[in-house]
């Protein structure tokens, strides 16, 4: 029996739930998704969580990098994967330059994010420089995930996609990090990509959960990108993510053998055609013969 279908696990998933399984011991699973079909698969699955990331740059939209995503988008995409979803909480990206401006504009974007998105939490990138924003936020109601290690809005300060805090003293400045968050009403984490042990630690320290990608068995949760997990990101596969399904070469299949079905006249067939009644069409062949022009209104 899957873990989702027993006692306790049918119920719609909110961010106490969260602080619950960390205090259970209960592994808490999240996953990317952009749209509703997605959506409703990770969703049926039995997934707790579902997050719109602002990775929809790369996978989705066609970017390298996730900075040109906007509001716009994290919008319109979180509403969509919530038309998706039944069970699962839906927590949604906050893009680049929706929350660094000020705690206020932030709020702002936030609120849009919860009631034109419809979203149950949101996420935002960094450690102690946004709590003062993270209290701000949560203080008018609105859950809030922390993100931080490797931060993808700042890769080009990071200089690259690679592993954090590797360090002793850029470990302990992560760990301050989290707790900065922690204190500032987060109701849990995103560790990425730093090493296990620190990500051990930091889950053995904090209240609240932490959520890994590319961090290790250490942590309370785990996160991974969709296209990452079914094999529809391209050849490259992160060093952090499992390939469970090679769905991207089922659809070059598929696609193909639609493609040599139309070209040799086999599709559409009689299964796949309606046809009008032998009156109609004669009366339409009459109206033709005739070059009778239908009555425009």
């Amino acid at each position: 029996m899957s873990v989702h279908s027993d006692a306790g696990f049918d119920r719609p998933v909110t961010t106490a739930v969260f602080r619950a399984r960390k205090a259970a011991h209960q592994r808490i699973v999240m996953i990317t998704a952009y749209d509703t079909a997605s959506a409703r698969l990770v969703d049926e699955a039995g997934v707790d969580a579902v997050l719109v990331g602002d990775s929809l740059g790369m996978t989705v939209l066609g970017f390298d990098s996730t900075l040109p995503v906007t509001l716009e988008d994290m919008v319109r995409h979180t509403a969509a994967v919530v038309r998706g979803t039944r069970r699962a909480l839906v927590i949604a990206d906050m893009p680049f330059m929706s929350f660094q401006i000020s705690p206020e504009d932030a709020l702002r974007n936030a609120g849009r994010l919860m009631a034109e998105g419809g979203a149950g939490a949101v996420k935002l990138e960094g450690g102690a420089s946004v709590a003062a924003t993270v209290e701000r936020i949560t203080g008018a109601g609105i859950p809030v995930m922390g993100h931080v290690g490797l931060t993808p809005q700042s890769v080009h300060q990071l200089g690259g996609y690679k592993v954090q805090a590797k360090e002793a003293v850029s470990a302990a400045a992560l760990l301050e990090d989290c707790r900065a968050l922690q204190e500032a009403g987060a109701f849990a984490v995103v560790l990425e990509c730093v090493p296990a042990e620190l990500a051990g630690l930091a889950s053995a320290e904090l209240d609240i959960p932490t959520i890994g990608i590319g961090a290790g068995a250490g942590c309370d949760g785990e996160v991974q990108v969709y296209h990452d997990l079914l094999g529809l990101g391209g050849d490259f596969t992160p060093r952090h993510a499992k390939r469970y399904a090679q769905l991207g070469e089922a659809v070059v299949s598929a696609v193909s053998a639609y493609a040599d079905d139309v070209r040799a006249g086999s599709f559409p067939a009689e299964a796949q055609s309606t046809h009008m009644a032998p009156r109609a069409l004669e009366e339409l062949q009459a109206m033709r013969a005739k070059k009778v022009r239908p009555a425009t209104a």
